[in-house]
């Protein structure tokens, strides 16, 4: 579908906006680079530099919540494409990151053409982008106003600081006689379920000049800033986590975090990593060790190797001190480069703030009922490994030399002639070389709540219960991988949330009582508690109707981040506990 039409006054405004200099309302976290491009074929193409777009997307600027598109824009006419457009939705890098899932689509691909044309994105052979006309165009007050047109927001809301702007390239390829419209994330994770083969038919556009046409210079977003190599081919692993993503923040954007690159908890075990880069190849005579240093203590990574041009994922799996600190993390290599060599923790301890004692008298007469939190759920991490090993190539290395004539002693005893010509004295030498191949690994988490009232409520029926009785909670939560245990951890966190403190102001550390990668977490004893229940009490005073309670589940670690999830569940509550007394004459 191409774009819809506007009004002629919006148009005027528009073309003023582009033609003219302006103040760009935007700052660009952007970087680009790209190498020199493969030729295609017939069934395996991309035809023209302008098959390419760009998709964006609206986030709030310090949650990363999608409140806006994606929409995809792109200079050519894709109309006329026989047999359509195969895509995978309109999803964003961000949407993959928290869990969703590539699903390739025939249904018709949504696109608009802008009236004032947008840069070069993808580098050719012949053509370069330009990072600087990118981070213009979109940094412009007109790129704000096409975007916000398109996603349904005013211009004015967009660009005040609460939100930001997700670019990322889009490219239009053919691919086994098929077009197909697709990022450098969607590549990445397509080139994964054909096995490789769509790099492998694509290495310099799919695996070099699209993911390499935007990337961050900062992290944001909770994405990495890339610092590697510019112009050569990168692995699948690196475009899905990092690649083909450029962010646009606006004036007084609020910080996308605190002081700290990232938040532990106390007693618990974590794992940190970063990615290793070389241009040199990294083998088994040579492998790298990555040291992490952290509170006194240093860690190793031993026995890294990595092909030239490549690189890897580091990590270590350690266990945070018992109480809160802040904690530098210091990385260094004796081979290769790193993405990150500090990283600033801080260590807290989430059970400091559990609801206070209620009281039969307790009222909130202008209460009502807060909006449910929409935590980002992280269900699914995929990350590699290289392993190498020498492949023999045996070759002869001729040595010729001239036969002195003499007798020697491997002559008959008969021999009486003398020895003449050439022999040849080589010998065999191995030209082999190192080959290289990844192990894929992946990590799942999946989890259920079951909130039901306490056993000692004596009214309690099903699900519902009047106000000032208690609550029983279980989390199962399921860890599944068959990665080595050094590269995972179990979830260790369960944190749940109350409508009655607006699912912030106190919580409930779960305790787990039953550990592993099938995880059991329940309520704590609770001291107010005269049979000391694992129990919440509800408020007395809480109104009539739904009882939600929310639950974070996280601390399932793995070398390419953390698998965390977001539980609800609902009880009803039905009058309040003091319609079960009544006042009578013992006589």
């Amino acid at each position: 579908m191409k774009k819809i039409s506007i009004s002629l006054l919006f148009v005027m405004v528009f073309l003023l906006y582009f033609t003219l200099p302006v103040q760009a309302t935007g700052s660009g976290n952007v970087d680009g680079g790209g190498g020199s491009l493969n030729k295609g074929s017939k069934a395996y193409n991309w035809p023209t530099n302008g098959h390419q777009g760009v998709r964006v997307t609206v986030v709030e600027a310090k949650s990363g919540s999608v409140v806006g598109g994606p929409v995809d824009f792109s200079n050519k006419d894709l109309s006329g494409i026989s047999g359509g457009m195969v895509h995978f939705g309109l999803v964003s890098k961000l949407q993959y990151r928290n869990g969703t899932a590539i699903t390739p689509q025939s249904s018709s691909y949504v696109y608009y053409q802008p009236d004032n044309p947008i840069p070069q994105i993808i580098s050719t052979n012949s053509s370069k982008a330009s990072i600087e006309q990118i981070k213009r165009y979109f940094c412009s007050e007109g790129a704000a106003s096409m975007v916000a047109e398109k996603v349904g927001m005013d211009m004015e809301t967009m660009t005040n600081g609460s939100y930001k702007m997700i670019i990322e390239p889009v490219v239009y390829l053919i691919y086994e006689n098929v077009y197909f419209a697709m990022t450098a994330t969607e590549a990445g994770l397509y080139n994964q379920i054909t096995g490789g083969d769509l790099g492998a038919h694509f290495p310099s556009l799919v695996l070099t000049n699209l993911p390499l046409s935007l990337f961050l210079e900062e992290d944001d977003l909770g994405f990495s800033a890339y610092t590697g190599p510019r112009n050569t081919k990168r692995t699948t692993e690196e475009i899905i986590q990092m690649l083909g993503i450029g962010i646009i923040s606006y004036k007084e954007a609020p910080p996308t975090g605190t002081e700290y690159d990232v938040t532990y908890r106390v007693d618990t075990d974590v794992i940190t990593s970063t990615t290793l880069t070389t241009t040199e190849e990294i083998n088994n005579k040579n492998k790298a060790t990555i040291t992490f240093t952290m509170g006194g203590k240093s860690y190793q990574m031993t026995g890294v190797v990595v092909p030239k041009n490549g690189s890897q994922v580091v990590w270590v799996k350690w266990h945070t001190p018992a109480e809160p600190c802040e904690i530098t993390i210091t990385i260094s290599t004796n081979r290769g480069r790193l993405s990150t060599t500090t990283i600033r923790a801080n260590v807290v301890d989430l059970d400091e703030n559990p609801p206070p004692d209620p009281m039969a008298d307790d009222r909130n007469d202008g209460y009502t009922r807060p909006g449910l939190p929409t935590g980002q759920n992280m269900t699914g991490l995929t990350w590699s490994v290289w392993r190498c090993w020498w492949e023999e190539d045996w070759v002869w290395k001729p040595n010729w030399e001239k036969d002195d004539g003499k007798h020697k002693e491997d002559c008959p005893e008969d021999c009486s002639s003398t020895h003449t010509g050439w022999i040849d004295n080589g010998e065999w030498e191995d030209e082999g070389e190192y080959a290289y191949e990844r192990d894929t690994y992946s990590a799942a988490l999946s989890a259920t709540m079951n909130m039901v009232p306490d056993e000692k409520n004596p009214t309690a029926a099903g699900n519902t219960l009047k106000s000032g009785y208690g609550v029983n909670l279980t989390v199962n939560a399921q860890m599944s991988s068959a990665a080595p245990n050094g590269h995972l951890t179990q979830a260790q966190t369960a944190v749940t949330y109350f409508p009655e403190f607006d699912y912030q102001d106190y919580w409930r550390l779960l305790e787990r009582t039953s550990p592993g990668y099938s995880a059991i977490f329940q309520f704590k004893q609770n001291e107010y508690s005269t049979y000391n229940r694992r129990t919440h009490f509800t408020p007395v005073w809480f109104p009539n109707g739904n009882y939600t309670v929310y639950t974070e589940i996280y601390d399932a670690w793995t070398p390419a981040g953390m698998l965390k999830l977001h539980l609800k569940d609902t009880l009803t509550i039905q009058d309040n506990l003091f319609s079960d007394w009544h006042v009578r004459p013992l006589n």
